[in-house]
């Protein structure tokens, strides 16, 4: 993974900047562990195109692993909505049960 990033960030110092650089290295950056920097990526991926459900779940994701729970759940209610009118049924499902787990650990009844 990281000769592929190695690349995408070299793409990026050449002035190369576009959703799929970004989520690319933010996705690369999260599977790594390295959530600071995935939620650099995620953030401009989804800055440009506030439609990429895929980027919102991934920011969440980020977001949670650094302990930012409202993040998340801004993250996740933004591309819930966002998969809602893509149609993206699976990025969709999997967010609804990301917020839910999140109600579930902050004691909350779970948003419907």
């Amino acid at each position: 993974m990281q000769p592929l990033i190695d690349r995408l960030q070299a793409m990026l110092a050449q002035g190369q900047d576009n959703l799929l650089l970004r989520f690319s290295l933010g996705k690369g950056y999260a599977e790594q562990g390295r959530p600071e920097k995935a939620r650099e990526h995620l953030e401009a991926a989804v800055a440009f195109d506030p439609e990429h459900s895929a980027a919102w779940k991934w920011l969440g994701r980020a977001c949670l692993e650094l302990g930012d729970v409202p993040g998340a759940r801004r993250a996740w209610q933004a591309g819930l909505a966002a998969s809602e009118r893509r149609g993206d049924v699976q990025a969709g499902k999997e967010m609804r049960v990301f917020l839910k787990r999140l109600d579930k650990r902050q004691g909350q009844e779970p948003a419907s």
